[in-house]
């Protein structure tokens, strides 16, 4: 387990942390996804996707459908990230963005996160 990069994102005051991990299990991403819930207890939700050969994983982490696990996958697929997680952290600011607004702000995390990997 391997953390490559960490983005911030602010938008509206919800903070949005993006992290990409070099993986090589499944168990391994569910360990790191794991001790992220330990250590960021007070964040709202914690979104994330998987690539590992051919196993992939996405969950929206309790935001509306396919705004957050979906656009993540989605910029695993785009930059042909085999092997790799990618978690958003998300800080609630006390704003609603909206369905839009959410898959934008976890698109543009996830794509902060694996800049230059």
């Amino acid at each position: 387990m391997k953390l490559l990069k960490e983005s911030l994102l602010e938008i509206k005051k919800s903070k949005f942390i993006g992290l990409c991990y070099e993986i090589s299990s499944t168990d391994e991403a569910k360990d790191i996804i794991e001790s992220l819930k330990k250590e960021h207890k007070k964040a709202r939700h914690i979104p994330y996707a998987y690539k590992i050969n051919n196993t992939a994983k996405k969950t929206d982490d309790k935001e509306p459908t396919n705004t957050a696990g979906l656009p993540i996958y989605n910029i695993l697929e785009r930059k042909n990230l085999n092997n790799h997680l990618v978690a958003v952290i998300r800080y609630f600011g006390g704003t609603k963005l909206g369905a839009g607004g959410l898959l934008r702000a976890y698109s543009e995390a996830a794509n902060k996160a694996t800049e230059d990997i």
